[in-house]
């Protein structure tokens, strides 16, 4: 077990690592293209300075991302050699097909990086559309991918083989329309309140306003509607969950027994040992009417579930609830934005801006809770009701090290990333600085006519 458990911790870090990167790629370059188009159009300075800055931002994180994906390709082999044996013919296509997306993105952002003043304006500017449009496809590949896990479909398990494999009915499971459209609005949720919060830092403390204002608007306008539209795909993810996996949905409700009208826990302390949950509010009936549509419907409780079927109860209801917390709380941060928009003396408001600051990170604990919902609210298996986890997992010992190893790899790549967008952020503003400087010392020049002496 020493070896599984250091094979699913490997698993976690590297995923929970480079899912961040991946959902600022997905969305930064939406960003740029705003940016690009408001310079386009008013030829205003400060857009193509902060078209250029996300430009940076957006090169940055696509090798990151690159880097910490392919190394989750190669785990995929390495620590869960039988899921693949038998998975790897059956989700090849998303797999393929997301290589092909991060074929494209990478030509594009090459078009975008070094086609300033030598491609049509027009035709430059699409091909940063090109890179976001991409890279959203290829995170809804993936997580189609992470959809057939489970919901297994598109083949035959017969005697315990996989037969009749159709790769087109795996790639378009039952799970992936829910799973893509959550985690899609996550990313988009995530990275614009994340982005927004570090510009509104930046005018916290008065550096470069003018740019970091419009920087602000476009970010939080991305945010705050993605913020509005998630409650609608968790509620279809919930329902989907339901029915497919109901002892998921129990975990994640912290629900032991089996009852009509079940209420729903907001909070709570779960003992695993007990089997009970304490210090919850209860919301009559209202689990039964989120999950089936019925206030009187029947909900499943995890006591009906095999013991050696039950995920880690407590994990999966503390981050099912830190997630909707957190979506919660961000979905009135953006209210509160659009309401700043007829309230203009807000802006002039330092705990407006702190508001922001506070919830920046905030977007990215939740996708993280979000994928320990899904990742270990399916547990114990790795294919939902085909294989265990402990069945898939490499029997080559010595585990341990390799964990290590990526832990501390990953740690450096962490801190160069930082290291490095700190330094973009303070090149931006001294370079806005330096060209204050430049036009005033320039504006209030005088010519004169020299000195008309005899000599």
């Amino acid at each position: 077990m020493e070896n599984l458990d250091y094979a699913r911790l490997q698993m976690a870090f590297t995923l929970g690592f480079h899912i961040i990167f991946a959902c600022i790629g997905m969305v930064m370059p939406f960003f740029m293209v705003v940016s690009h188009h408001k310079w386009l159009k008013t030829r205003n300075p400060i857009y193509k300075r902060l078209t250029m800055a996300w430009l940076k931002g957006v090169a940055i994180f696509f090798v990151t991302g690159a880097v910490s994906g392919t190394a989750l390709s190669f785990e995929l082999g390495m620590l869960w050699p039988e899921f693949m044996k038998h998975a790897g013919p059956i989700i090849g296509m998303p797999f393929s097909l997301e290589g092909a997306a991060f074929f494209v993105e990478a030509i594009a952002l090459g078009f975008y990086l070094y086609g300033w003043n030598k491609l049509p304006e027009k035709f430059h500017w699409f091909t940063g559309v090109i890179i976001g449009v991409a890279g959203v496809a290829s995170g809804i590949l993936v997580v189609s991918a992470n959809g057939w896990m489970n919901a297994p479909s598109g083949f035959d398990y017969i005697n315990g083989e996989f037969t009749n494999i159709d790769p087109v009915a795996a790639l378009l499971n039952p799970a992936w329309f829910t799973q893509a459209l959550h985690m899609t609005l996550a990313a988009f949720v995530a990275t614009s309140f994340g982005v927004a919060g570090i510009h509104a830092f930046q005018i916290f403390r008065k550096r470069n306003v003018e740019l970091h204002i419009r920087a602000f608007k476009i970010a939080i306008v991305f945010g705050a509607i993605a913020a509005f539209l998630q409650p609608i795909s968790g509620d279809l993810s919930a329902k989907d969950v339901a029915e497919r996996q109901p002892v998921k949905l129990a975990a994640m409700e912290a629900h032991y027994e089996t009852q009509k009208g079940a209420p729903l826990y907001i909070g709570g302390i779960v003992d695993e040992e007990t089997r009970t949950v304490s210090n919850k509010i209860e919301i009559p009936k209202a689990l039964s009417f989120l999950a089936f549509g019925d206030f009187n419907a029947e909900v499943k409780g995890l006591n009906d579930f095999p013991d050696d079927e039950l995920p880690p109860v407590a994990i999966v209801h503390y981050a099912f609830q830190t997630m909707v917390g957190i979506g919660t709380l961000l979905m009135f941060a953006g209210l509160i934005y659009f309401i700043s928009l007829r309230k203009k003396n807000w802006l002039q408001n330092k705990y407006y801006w702190l508001l922001f600051i506070a919830v920046a990170p905030l977007g990215f604990v939740a996708i993280e809770a979000g994928w320990i919902v899904t990742e270990v609210g399916r547990q114990p298996w790795i294919i939902h009701q085909i294989m265990r986890t402990e069945d898939a997992v490499t029997p080559m010992p010595g585990m341990k090290y390799s964990f290590f190893y990526y832990l501390f790899l990953y740690t450096v790549l962490a801190i160069t990333v930082t290291w490095l967008m700190n330094r973009q952020i303070r090149s931006l503003n001294r370079e806005t600085a330096e060209e204050k400087v430049k036009n005033t010392s320039e504006k209030n020049f005088k010519p004169t006519g020299g000195n008309k002496s005899k000599d």
